[in-house]
């Protein structure tokens, strides 16, 4: 599974480097997250200076995209060549996006009239843009999901290794870098946040195979009891 977490000058640290890290937990499971940006440096928004793993064009190929926010998303989603350059494909790729990250999904048309989350901050501008901005931490139709919140960042990443790997795994990739002695406290909720976008994920495509198939539930008897 090869990630391309988008990463722009002017990025929010949180958001690139907290979805990349819990991401890369699965490594031993032939997972990478690689810090994808158009030009070879990237400076964050307090200046923290940083290498690309990979070229922007790395986002088309990637089997997951992930676009985190900056204080630049505005400059960005007006940079039509820019946008150009990113080819994304919702058919077969899993595609998040946080706080003004959300703004970009929009302007690659990626978004349309479904709910989405983002930022207080960044909320006047995804409006502006027509999107239907919710009051809530995550959403996700489909193969694609935004968030808004530093915070969030935990659910995004949750929320493609769910979708790409399983619960179980996602539970275990959370636990480890959950607080100290707030672990379940904190996986559980992480999970309740995510699973309707799970539960109808996993509806969707059963109800491909053929009427009357019965409705996967990745979450299980054990999972669901947590609840």
């Amino acid at each position: 599974m090869q990630i391309a977490v988008l990463t722009f000058d002017g990025f929010n640290e949180l958001d690139s480097f907290i979805g990349a890290a819990i991401l890369n937990r699965l490594r031993p499971r032939g997972w990478q997250a690689h810090i994808t940006a158009p030009s070879k440096q990237v400076t964050s928004m307090n200046g923290v200076t940083v290498q690309r793993q990979r070229p922007l064009e790395f986002a088309c190929e990637a089997d997951a995209v992930l676009i985190g926010s900056g204080i630049r998303t505005r400059e960005i989603a007006e940079d039509t060549a820019l946008l150009a350059r990113l080819q994304l494909d919702p058919t077969r790729q899993l595609i998040a996006a946080q706080c003004s990250g959300t703004l970009l999904l929009a302007r690659l048309g990626l978004i349309g009239d479904l709910p989405a989350c983002t930022d207080l901050t960044t909320k006047p501008w995804v409006v502006e843009a027509g999107v239907n901005v919710i009051d809530a931490p995550f959403a996700a139709h489909g193969n694609v999901a935004t968030a808004g919140g530093c915070l969030a960042a935990p659910y995004l990443a949750a929320w493609i290794i769910a979708r790409a790997a399983s619960i179980d795994i996602t539970h275990e990739a959370l636990h480890y870098v959950a607080p100290v002695g707030e672990k379940s406290f904190y996986v559980d909720h992480a999970l309740r946040v995510i699973e309707p976008a799970i539960l109808a994920a996993a509806q969707h495509e059963t109800a491909g195979v053929g009427s009357g198939a019965r409705m996967l539930d990745p979450f299980g008897a054990e999972e669901a009891s947590r609840w």
